[in-house]
């Protein structure tokens, strides 16, 4: 499966520094769908040093990525940037897949997968 996630430089940097910070260089980004939130779906990233037997293994701008299949199939076209402003910095997710969110952007649903909505 390609052009299963799109992380721009930007939000390469940003996680790169972040490894950095917490010493884990070798380390690597874990993207996943989780169910939860408002709208039934979450995203999730985090740091992994092991390959699990259903990931899917990416790299862009040297960052080493997993994806599980499961996870794969929601995030199908997804783009994460990471935008610096005034009032901070934070990542961005673009999700094609993605046809309704909550209010406060922290969860969504698919047409196919509603996951498993939760009390805000």
């Amino acid at each position: 499966m390609t052009n299963i996630v799109e992380l721009t430089e930007a939000a390469s940097l940003q996680i790169k520094d972040m490894m950095k910070e917490n010493e884990e260089e070798n380390a690597f980004l874990r993207i996943a769908i989780q169910g939860g939130g408002c709208s039934g779906l979450s995203y999730g990233m985090g740091f992994a040093h092991e390959v699990e037997a259903n990931d899917i293994q990416l790299e862009q701008f040297g960052l080493k990525i997993l994806v599980d299949q499961e996870s794969a199939t929601i995030l199908k076209g997804t783009k994460i940037d990471y935008k610096q402003s005034l009032m901070g910095g934070g990542f961005t997710i673009d999700n094609p897949n993605a046809i309704a969110s909550c209010g406060c952007g922290s969860s969504f649903r698919t047409a196919n997968n509603t996951g498993t909505p939760e009390e805000c």
